[in-house]
């Protein structure tokens, strides 16, 4: 099985036409992106949350991979982690967690905001509308 999801339900078909582009992420069924990390010699999974975009949920997982594995873990985004990782103190499940969704929420956050303003410049909701024609 893939770590799309295959099988024969709906959600594996989205996962096979489109090739997945960031590890340790995966979409839900309706559309969300969550990340989750596997705790080093342990079976148990460190939730990393639930995002509305892929880049926001990588992040996420990059920031929980750095901390667990150090600079030689794989990333998503190896140019955003060089300087910018505080270190953490507490290398619990918690911490990880908490710094992972911290940092996922706010990429989350700008990118929702600069799809918005994207859509709303072609609107300028401020403008005064033109007349369609004009009345001699």
């Amino acid at each position: 099985m893939s770590a799309g999801g295959g099988g024969d339900g709906g959600g594996g078909r989205r996962m096979r036409n489109q090739k997945q582009q960031y590890r340790g992420i995966r979409m839900r069924k309706w559309g969300k992106w969550v990340a989750e990390i596997r705790e080093p010699n342990k079976r148990s999974r460190i939730w990393l949350g639930s995002y509305s975009t892929p880049v926001a949920a990588a992040r996420a997982y990059d920031i929980a991979v750095y901390h667990l594995r150090g600079p030689t873990a794989k990333l998503n985004f190896p140019e955003e982690i060089s300087g910018g990782v505080s270190n953490l103190k507490d290398l619990s499940a918690a911490s990880i967690r908490e710094r992972a969704v911290e940092v996922g929420a706010r990429v989350d956050a700008l990118l929702t905001a600069a799809a918005v303003a994207a859509h709303n410049h072609e609107i300028d909701l401020n403008k005064k509308p033109e007349p369609e024609f004009d009345d001699p």
